[in-house]
Order: C-alpha cells, then sequence, then structure tokens
C-alpha cells in the first residue's frame, strides 16, 4: 500500500494488546480475501517474499525506475512486524535479516513491544548477532520501531508512587531497560522510533505523556506517532474521540522543545494514514458548518505514488466522533476525498 512492504514473520507476542487490531492474525480467524477466497491470515515465507522483492525491483529496473502498475520506485523498506519479531530466536531473526539484505532492501524496520514487556531480550547475543549482520551488509539500516504507551513502562518510582529524578539529569529508568537502549544508541545503523496509541484509562494524561515524549528523545528514542484507536472489536471502551485524542497531544506537548515534541497524530484510512492536523474552537466566518470549530486532517501517505499526499479534509466538529464516520454529516471541504465513500458499516461514537 505504502512505500514500504509490510511482512508478518510471526503471529505471537509476549502479551496480548486488547487495542491490537492484528487479532486477525493472532487469533487465526478467517477472513475473505480479494479473490473471494476465505482463509486466515498467515505469516510470510522467506523465499516468496525474497522471490517478489526480486521480482518487483527488475520489473522496477526495467521501465525506468518507477513500477508500471504502482508507479512506485524500487522496494528499499520492510516492516517486520506480526506479532512481534522479537518473540523469534536471534537465528531465525538473522535469517530474516540477512535475506531481505540479500534481495537489495535498504532498511529493515523491526516493530516490537518488546522493549517495555521484556526489556533482557535485548541481551549482549542480541547485539552481538546484529552487529554481525552489520558487517556483512554496512549499509543496510535498521530501524527499531517500539511501543512505549506510558513511562511507567520505563521508569523506577519510589515508595510514593513518584518518578525519581536522576541527579546527573532527567529520570531514573529502569535498569534493564536502561541498558537495553543504551546498547542500541551505540550503533549508527540503528535508529529506535517510539509509536503509541491513545488509550482510555491508560495514557489518557498530558503530563504523563510529557514525561514520556522528553524521557524518550532524551534516551535517543524519536517520537514519531501517537494513534487514535482502530475501529475494532469493541473499540469504544477504550478509544478516545478524535478531539479528545487531538487535544490530548496538544496539551502533552506545552513545554517540550521542537525536537522533542515531533509526534503527531495519526488515524489510518483506507486511503492512507491521515494526521489530524488542527481542532479550533472559532468559528470560520460566513462558512456554515463551522459554528463550533472545525477539525482538520491531511493525507500524510497513500498508495500507488501517493499522489493525494498532502490533501486536506476539514468538518464541523463532533466531540463524540471516535472514528471518520462520525463527521460524516457535517463535511465542509474534502480534497483528500476522505469522506466520498461511507464508513457507517464502522462505528462512528462512543
Amino acid at each position: 500500500k505504502y512505500e514500504l512492504g509490510l511482512i508478518y514473520v510471526i503471529d505471537t507476542c509476549s502479551a496480548h494488546c486488547r487495542f491490537c487490531y492484528r487479532e486477525e492474525l493472532i487469533a487465526r480467524k478467517e477472513i475473505e480475501r480479494e479473490d473471494g477466497s476465505v482463509a486466515s491470515k498467515a505469516t510470510a515465507k522467506i523465499p516468496e517474499l525474497v522471490e517478489y522483492i526480486l521480482e518487483y525491483n527488475k520489473i522496477v529496473e526495467e521501465n525506468g525506475g518507477k513500477h508500471p502498475e504502482t508507479n512506485r520506485e524500487k522496494l528499499r523498506e520492510i516492516l517486520m512486524s506480526g506479532g512481534d519479531p522479537m518473540v523469534l530466536p536471534n537465528k531465525k531473526l538473522a535469517e530474516w535479516l540477512s535475506a531481505l539484505a540479500d534481495a537489495g532492501i535498504e532498511c529493515i524496520r523491526i516493530g516490537t513491544k518488546e522493549l517495555a514487556f521484556y526489556p533482557d531480550r535485548f541481551d549482549q547475543t542480541f547485539f552481538d548477532m546484529l552487529d554481525n549482520f552489520n558487517e556483512l551488509f554496512p549499509e543496510v539500516q535498521l530501524r527499531m520501531m517500539v511501543h512505549f504507551n506510558h513511562p511507567d513502562e520505563f521508569l523506577q518510582k519510589n515508595k510514593d508512587g513518584e518518578y525519581i529524578e536522576n541527579p546527573e539529569g532527567g529520570l531514573m529508568w529502569i535498569e534493564s531497560t536502561k541498558r537495553a537502549v543504551k546498547e542500541l544508541s551505540k550503533r549508527y545503523y540503528i535508529t529506535t522510533i517510539n509509536q503509541s496509541p491513545f488509550i482510555k484509562g491508560i495514557n489518557h494524561d498530558p503530563d504523563a505523556l510529557r514525561i514520556m515524549q522528553r524521557e524518550l528523545k532524551r534516551n535517543n528514542i524519536n517520537n514519531q506517532y501517537f494513534f487514535c484507536g482502530r475501529d475494532i472489536v469493541g473499540h469504544k471502551a477504550f478509544n478516545l474521540s478524535i478531539e479528545d485524542s487531538w487535544n490530548l497531544l496538544n496539551e502533552s506537548q506545552k513545554g517540550l522543545s521542537g525536537v522533542e515534541s515531533t509526534a503527531r497524530l495519526s488515524i489510518t484510512h483506507y486511503l492512507g494514514k491521515t494526521e489530524v492536523v488542527a481542532v479550533t474552537n472559532e468559528p470560520i466566518p460566513g462558512v456554515p458548518g463551522t459554528e463550533n470549530g472545525v477539525v482538520i486532517f491531511k493525507l500524510l501517505r497513500g498508495a500507488f505514488d501517493a499522489p493525494l499526499k498532502g490533501k486536506v479534509a476539514i468538518v464541523g466538529r463532533n466531540p463524540q466522533a471516535i472514528w471518520f464516520s462520525g463527521y460524516e454529516d457535517r463535511v465542509i471541504y474534502d480534497e483528500a476525498g476522505l469522506f466520498r465513500k461511507s464508513m457507517q458499516d464502522t462505528s462512528s461514537v462512543s
């Protein structure tokens, strides 16, 4: 769908996150595919994937640097996901990394929550494996896409439940997590990036999120996205409204520096990843439907060569909306096409 390839390399994790939208894979549910067949989602196989990458990039090369069907350049980046790839043994991880690099992939992302669940997984044997891989493929970059949702997952607390000041600066981290993060930071070929959903009753706290963003950046973990929850089964129990999510992120970034406050609020549309750019409180003079303010969406990424990237949609506010369908009756401007197809088959309000 995007400029990178997504592969499921395993269908298990160290824990089950209730808000996870990969339930079809984790639970091995059967789904209807585009060709009409019904089958459960499956994990990728190395030979088939390598063949696909080589064939795709061959077609790109033969057609002047763009694929004739997608108008995309060559496939150069892969996201290993699942499940959690870090549940795999080092030998299997090394097989995947080497196969992807041999196929010409220049950047490999590893999506994982193990840094929160089980930081000791990032032991010296794991880093030795990565260093050996880097010796063989020195130009291949690795990006650890980690998932901290709350500072309690990596910070120490005193007996009163307060975070502990580090006399050398910042706050005291859980030792095993700090060690793993330091080892990641030592390696020039690894970039560590955090992404997190907003979860009602868990991280619905701007002060906690401010601490999290500041501490992550202090320790060389970049803040990329906060996500509005997906419209999965039971999502009304734990998803915040879109407007509450935007206000939460905005409040959490007050007092942060520019490099600390780089995270954007994203919500996934079938057209592509979409940013919630702004929520206003005042009407736009002379524009009907803006009496209570507006919400502005912008397409960040898209299919094929992303022709709609940067296009926006403006809707009248609906404080209860937790999905796009909550705004279908109040669209003011939609050059992005976010509301051309009804999404009423998904839940819209809490």
